[in-house]
């Protein structure tokens, strides 16, 4: 007899998981205002006082998203303004590291592939 465990996080609002699904959400939110077919892979990372964007993104506009702009009101927001207990909206560092979409990843986009994006788990099998 086998057994399968699924398995998945959930976190609730204000939890440094979700703050970091909610920037990257905006940044995606804000190219696909101003490109419908923008291709944005971001991720973000939040440790201390400290936000780290990464990726990649290609979009056809002439104007420029403010992404440190927009982290921090998506920050004050939520309600980090405390550098001390957690983070500050106001003073963390933030960091940003976006180039353009690999011309690999585009060509498998281009042609009906998914690129590089899939969700990823993993199952456990126990055998008794």
């Amino acid at each position: 007899m086998s057994k399968y465990y699924f398995t998945s996080e959930s976190v609730t609002e204000g939890h440094p998981d979700k703050l970091c699904d909610t920037i990257s959400d905006c940044i995606l939110d804000s190219y696909l205002k101003l490109d419908k077919n923008a291709r944005v892979a971001v991720e973000t990372f939040a440790s201390g006082n400290k936000i780290t964007i990464a990726g990649q993104v290609t979009a056809n506009t002439e104007k420029e998203v403010d992404i440190e702009k927009l982290v921090r009101e998506k920050i004050k927001e939520i309600g980090y303004d405390n550098e001390k207990t957690d983070m500050d909206y106001r003073t963390c560092e933030i960091e940003i590291n976006i180039t353009k979409q690999s011309p690999d990843i585009a060509m498998g986009v281009d042609v009906g592939g998914a690129g590089d994006q899939g969700i990823m788990f993993r199952i456990c099998v126990l055998r008794y």
